[in-house]
């Protein structure tokens, strides 16, 4: 019986989307399908969401002392200059500017790092 061939082949390796800039990486939140009193929403009706999580932080914003965010905070963010990241068939990740970035939802009494 003869031996396998080997693999010669490069392991396979895992792309990132990392932002670069002013800029931050981020999963929006599920657009919401019932309102706060409990009203279900048709399909083809959406209450759009402003909110996300970071997955990704650039170097820049990271070393910069004026914006105190951290990977997965969830933040506010004005979605007017937010790029698509068609990535692995996720439609719900955008690169923002910082900027944009106006609000960061934190625990009552929460310190920062």
């Amino acid at each position: 019986m003869p031996s396998p061939k080997p693999n010669n082949k490069p392991p396979a390796r895992l792309e990132v989307v990392e932002p670069i800039g002013n800029r931050v990486l981020l999963r929006k939140d599920e657009d919401k399908k019932q309102t706060k009193s409990g009203i279900h929403l048709p399909d083809k009706i959406e209450i759009p969401t402003l909110t996300g999580r970071i997955v990704a932080i650039s170097e820049q914003v990271r070393r910069d002392e004026d914006y105190p965010l951290r990977q997965y905070d969830r933040i506010l963010f004005n979605p007017k200059h937010a790029v698509p990241v068609d990535f692995e068939g996720d439609n719900r990740l955008f690169v923002i500017p910082v900027e944009d970035v106006v609000a960061v939802f934190r625990l009552a009494g929460e310190a920062d790092d």
